[in-house]
């Protein structure tokens, strides 16, 4: 099954990472995956390091002549900044008496939390891997996995819903466009396509407009704004994942993997939230039978899942980013070296990543639809899996008949 590993840190010499188990005979190459990196970089309130860096991956093994071979794919993205930092982040040697000791912390960051845990001296080591700097590398390894899906028809794709205040005083427009644009197979790709000439990343140019002015706003006072992203993705058939076991479940699996984007507090499938306060008979998804033999729906409240697996829908996540922790006007802190009671550390930040971390979205949640894919169709060559495939897919077109 598929899996990766990442390492480095955010001002060190280079992002690595290790992905296993992609099937043989896929087409890849360093530009499919830097158009995705580029992605990740852009949207108004980004800080002054996008200025500096210019991400792109090296693939290290795992391919050969623009295709895999089934082997471990390494990957390689260099930072540009290392040259500023060799003498505070070498890895070897003895350290300089000229490196700070840092112990003031950040509300809201890993700085005191991980301190904590691993005992460290210097605030600088948790700074350095916490930082959401990792998830170029994610990107990158996760890109490779969603050319896989597409390669099967699965499609993802994201767009901002809010950032701070600035939202969609009704949705109902923008619903509309969506559902539109997503009735094809690779209609996630028209999303992410309109939503990518908003530089927030939002559907409306008026929203944009305010979603803009609001982190004008807080730029200037030093503040910092979150807001919510979703996450479409359109072509998954119906039974992926399994209602026999916890970590077998598409939503769970779904949800880890937005969870474990910096800054993400909380994780919504379909209309998760509003459906809560309302009674099942406004909730849930009536059936009716199409006129292809399937079984179909007239809304997706659910948003394409039903205990744990996909019921052939559109799948609908929702993440919410909590604002950056860096302030330039500082909340009151701690230094945990001496105790004294300080202003938090200003380090170099972003003051809204809303539309970076929605691309970081569409990339993460690839591995556990893949799998969930490879765990139904199998296979160890692209060839091989299609095969199997198109074969069930035909053979089961009139299991779910009424």
């Amino acid at each position: 099954m598929i899996r990766f590993l990442t390492a480095g840190e955010s001002h060190g010499q280079a992002l690595v990472g290790i992905l296993e188990g992609m099937p043989a005979g896929m087409e890849i190459d360093a530009s499919y995956i830097n158009h995705q990196l580029k992605r990740r970089q852009q949207g108004y309130g980004r800080g002054g390091r996008m200025k500096i860096e210019k991400d792109e991956v090296k693939i290290l093994s795992g391919v050969r002549f623009g295709t895999t071979t089934g082997s471990p794919i390494a990957l390689m993205i260099e930072n540009r900044d290392w040259k500023n930092w060799r003498g505070i982040m070498a890895a070897e040697g003895d350290r300089p008496d000229t490196v700070e000791h840092i112990g003031v912390v950040r509300p809201g960051h890993a700085d005191y939390s991980a301190s904590m845990k691993y005992r460290y001296d210097d605030v600088r080591d948790s700074i350095e891997r916490a930082s959401a700097r990792e998830t170029a590398m994610r990107v990158a390894l996760c890109t490779i996995v969603r050319k896989f899906l597409e390669d099967m028809g699965i499609f993802i794709g994201s767009h901002v819903l809010r950032i701070g205040s600035a939202q969609y005083d009704t949705r109902d427009e923008i619903d509309r466009k969506i559902q539109e644009w997503t009735r094809a197979s690779c209609g996630a790709y028209k999303v992410t396509e309109e939503a990518d000439k908003s530089e927030v990343r939002i559907l409306s140019e008026a929203v944009s407009e305010r979603a803009i002015n609001a982190i004008k706003k807080v730029k200037k006072e030093g503040d910092t704004l979150g807001g919510v992203f979703e996450v479409l993705v359109t072509g998954a058939p119906a039974g992926l994942g399994s209602h026999v076991h916890y970590d077998r479940k598409i939503e769970a699996q779904i949800s880890q993997a937005i969870m474990s984007i910096p800054a993400v507090k909380a994780v919504e499938i379909g209309d998760g939230i509003e459906n809560s306060s309302k009674p099942g008979s406004q909730v849930h998804d009536e059936m009716y039978p199409g006129e292809d033999g399937k079984v179909r729906r007239k809304t997706n409240r659910a948003g394409g899942t039903e205990g744990g697996i996909t019921v052939g829908e559109n799948l609908i996540i929702r993440g919410f980013m909590k604002p950056i922790a860096t302030l330039m006007q500082p909340l009151k802190t701690v230094d945990i070296k001496s105790g004294n009671a300080v202003e938090a550390r200003r380090e170099r930040s972003d003051f809204c990543a809303v539309p970076a971390c929605s691309v970081i979205g569409e990339a993460v949640v690839t591995p556990g639809l893949a799998n969930a894919f490879l765990e139904k169709f199998g296979g160890d060559s692209i060839e091989e899996i299609r095969e199997r495939y198109q074969t069930k897919e035909v053979g089961s077109a009139g299991s779910h008949s009424g």
